[in-house]
């Protein structure tokens, strides 16, 4: 089966396991990323990928992979995860053997945050065909599907080649512009949106106008799949209301989970909001930024 057929039956952006594997064990080519991540435990997600991923899957790690260098602590600090180059990521992506026409899905083990992530970035650098594997790998498991130890052989390619960017972004600049005529939705968990605890970053609390739309609210809460498009797009547009995707802003801690907001909003028939990457962690390192706190 030719990639592009394979993915004629994938509902976009998201791909069931079942779907997966029927297309797998149907010989199409597929480059798989596993995106599996610990913010608590840096090399978590590395290590349960060297014991046990989809046979073929490549990893993808948020720090070195999905993520650009850290400016120092400072009123220059753009955020804990910040976007790498376009020049670096395309490089990133040649390694993992992929090209224009290349069918890629993407995954991890919690939920989807980091293959979102890296979902939001193959599209922000041009690549259409790229799908996040709903229920991760969970589902491929409860689907039938194998696990191995054994490591893919590397079949790089040249750097991605450039092209126009798909995923808009907003720089904190902007942000501060737009908040109010703009909806802003911060995916983090309620209690650091409301300023409760704050476990990664050195200031509690949100930016003054964003609304909370807690990333884990896109799941069915026992199978970690994806809602139904019909109640993604009713609990968005409870934020939103007569404003459009192009209207709306994500944000989250570091530019991570809000990526997951975007995955569902798409996923819901909503395309064309925004990403915030620098995020809270960005936000809150000048301290003459306003800082709210509570519900």
């Amino acid at each position: 089966m030719k990639p592009i057929a394979a993915a004629a039956k994938f509902a976009n952006p998201l791909v069931s396991a079942e779907a997966l594997k029927s297309a797998l064990d149907a010989g199409a080519q597929i480059v798989l990323l596993d995106a599996s991540f610990d913010l608590a435990d840096l090399e978590a997600g590395r290590r349960a990928f060297a014991q046990a991923h989809l046979p073929g899957a490549q990893y993808a790690d948020l720090d070195r992979d999905l993520s650009g260098p850290k400016a120092a602590p400072g009123l220059g600090f753009t955020g804990r995860h910040p976007l790498p180059s376009r020049a670096a990521f395309a490089a990133t992506v040649g390694r993992w053997g992929i090209g224009p026409r290349q069918c890629v899905v993407a995954m991890d083990a919690q939920g989807s945050p980091y293959a979102a992530r890296l979902w939001w970035l193959l599209r922000w650098l041009g690549h259409a065909r790229v799908w996040v594997l709903d229920g991760g790998i969970a589902a491929w498991r409860e689907a039938g599907g194998r696990l191995t130890d054994e490591p893919t052989p590397a079949r790089p390619r040249p750097a991605y080649p450039r092209r126009s960017r798909s995923m808009p972004t907003v720089d904190v600049a902007a942000l501060a512009r737009v908040l109010g005529p703009a909806c802003a939705l911060d995916a983090r968990a309620p209690e650091r949106y409301r300023g409760d605890v704050e476990p990664l970053d050195p200031v509690a609390g949100h930016i003054p106008g964003t609304l909370n739309r807690p990333f884990k609210d896109n799941l069915d809460p026992v199978s970690l799949r994806f809602k139904p498009r019909a109640a993604l797009a009713r609990e968005f547009a409870a934020f939103t209301g007569r404003r459009t995707a192009a209207q709306t802003i994500h944000l989250c801690g570091s530019g991570v989970t809000a990526c997951h907001n975007l995955l569902a909003m798409e996923a819901a028939g909503l395309p064309g909001a925004a990403l915030y990457p620098g995020s809270w962690s960005e936000w809150c390192a000048d301290p003459a930024r306003p800082v709210a706190r509570g519900a």
